[in-house]
């Protein structure tokens, strides 16, 4: 089971998120358009933004009117961003594998490793190859 940031919760509606952002509902339309800022959709397909989305569109904000750069470079750089946020993670994830008090570590299908405390079970749908490593002493 996953935690959810609040951050990520899609609540806003365009008009709600523009404002925040303190931009028109249609720069929103169109930063969706580009694959900038891509909310969530509603059953009835309306957009629905979150607090992270509102962030980023400030960013992008930011980006375009106070450091000039244009849209092409504002993909790129919050691709770059995007980048670091997800290797980051696995850093996290890495150093949390070295921690002396984990031991064990499982793999499943994909091959992604994860190390699991002593004495706890593997994260649910994470069964696979189980591996108990000891160092040498």
């Amino acid at each position: 089971m996953s935690v959810v940031d609040a951050a990520d919760v899609p609540v806003l509606p365009i008009s709600r998120a523009a404002e925040l952002a303190d931009m028109h509902p249609q720069t929103l339309r169109q930063y969706d358009r580009l694959g900038l800022v891509v909310p969530s959709r509603t059953v009835g397909r309306g957009r629905r933004y979150s607090a992270r989305d509102v962030e980023r569109l400030r960013t992008i904000q930011r980006l375009s009117q106070d450091e000039g750069i244009n849209l092409a470079g504002i993909r790129r750089i919050l691709h770059l961003e995007d980048q670091v946020r997800v290797l980051r993670g696995r850093v996290e994830m890495l150093a949390t594998a070295l921690d002396p008090g984990h031991r064990v570590f499982t793999a499943d299908a994909s091959g992604d490793i994860v190390a699991v405390p002593r004495g706890k079970p593997a994260p649910a749908g994470r069964g696979g190859t189980l591996v108990v490593w000891r160092p040498r002493r």
